[in-house]
């Protein structure tokens, strides 16, 4: 079998790579609950350059301005906008058009991909329930009234809702199914209240309050926010291997030139071993994450349903982004928690991403679920 990208796929990710490549995470705010250390809004001159190269559009299909890439290629560009911390709803905003195009009707359809696929409007999508700990699907409730839908409910944590323009909500529907409404930021009902998130980003709490939208608006399809959901959670892993590569990347670089004794660090073996242990996370975070990419592409039938993929590769994101940023630190000394320094901002971004996965026992409880199951060989 050919387990290598497609040519598409790596000029997608080429692509990222040179429209990153001025991008400076020292001009990454840092984590602090006082408003002076809060990014304001997210980088829109670079939001510009992603959709000027196309990199908006790659899961649209070319009747909407898309080149009809799949997840793997998405992975493939968040890990490049991940290493430099790139503060761009580009994760939300490509999964919920790649749904929205599957599964959407073709009136909101015509209407919303083509603009959106040039970068306005823009997308971001409500996806931690109310309180965080609980299922997004079940913290906004609709309801049918005539041919329209109406909203209650409240979501907590929801990416730039700050700034974007629509925001797609999971939603329980009384047909007994998760809908998926695209609701404007200036709609009569729709309140928010910021938020802080660990990586020094505005948050939002947003908060519907009888909010009636038209039936084009809500997309009430079989597995659309099943979809939606697994597109995020491979995106947010994806995040986390470019921030942990980029991060394993500097602790080389350090090690390589710091001396202590006239040797330097890397040369210790010590260092070495650590180094070594958080090679092999970063590469089991890869592996995992490609596999997950590929089976919620394809659909390809497996020994576990594609949610066990999912799960493993979740368990990994969440565990090894954790223990690189923390080996970082540790082998930098105090070197990495200077401000003039970009370490300590990977760090509060892989604590925020480690939130935003959930913790590892329970994905792992939850493959154990699976694994009773399907039974391997059963």
């Amino acid at each position: 079998m050919d387990f290598s990208f497609t040519e598409e796929q790596r000029a997608a990710a080429e692509a990222a790579r040179g429209v990153c490549a001025g991008v400076a995470p020292d001009a990454v705010p840092s984590p602090s609950l006082t408003a002076g250390a809060v990014a304001e809004g997210f980088d829109r001159e670079l939001w510009s350059r992603l959709a000027g190269a196309d990199l908006l559009s790659l899961l649209l299909d070319e009747e909407h301005g898309g080149a009809g890439l799949d997840a793997v290629a998405l992975c493939l560009v968040l890990r490049e906008t991940s290493a430099v911390l790139a503060r761009v709803p580009l994760l939300e905003h490509s999964a919920a058009l790649s749904v929205l195009g599957a599964h959407g009707g073709q009136e909101l359809k015509d209407d919303l991909l083509t603009r959106a696929g040039r970068g306005e409007p823009t997308l971001t999508v409500a996806a931690h329930g109310r309180t965080g700990h609980d299922p997004a699907e079940l913290a906004v409730t609709a309801r049918r009234e005539g041919a329209r839908w109406v909203l209650d409910g409240t979501q907590t944590a929801v990416a730039w809702a700050c700034d974007a323009d629509l925001v797609v909500v999971p939603a329980a529907a009384d047909t007994g199914r998760t809908v998926l409404a695209v609701v404007p930021q200036d709609h009569a009902g729709v309140s928010v209240a910021e938020q802080y998130g660990t990586g020094g980003e505005r948050l939002g709490e947003l908060r519907l309050d009888s909010v009636t939208l038209d039936a084009r608006d809500v997309v009430d399809a079989e597995g659309a926010w099943e979809a939606l959901r697994e597109l995020l959670t491979v995106g947010t892993c994806a995040q986390a291997l470019g921030l942990g590569g980029r991060v394993l990347r500097m602790t080389s670089e350090y090690t390589g030139k710091r001396e202590q004794f006239g040797f330097p660090l890397a040369t210790f073996q010590a260092v070495a071993v650590q180094a070594a242990d958080r090679y092999i996370d970063l590469k089991a975070m890869e592996a995992t994450l490609w596999q997950a990419a590929w089976r919620i592409t394809t659909r390809a039938p497996g020994s576990l349903p594609v949610a066990g993929d999912v799960a493993v590769a979740k368990i990994w994101a969440s565990e090894g982004v954790r223990r690189v940023v923390q080996t970082a630190q540790h082998l930098h000394g105090g070197f990495g928690a200077d401000v003039d320094y970009p370490l300590h901002r990977y760090h509060a971004w892989a604590k925020q991403l480690e939130l935003a996965l959930g913790p590892a026992p329970a994905h792992e409880e939850a493959l154990g679920d699976l694994l009773a199951a399907h039974p391997l060989g059963g």
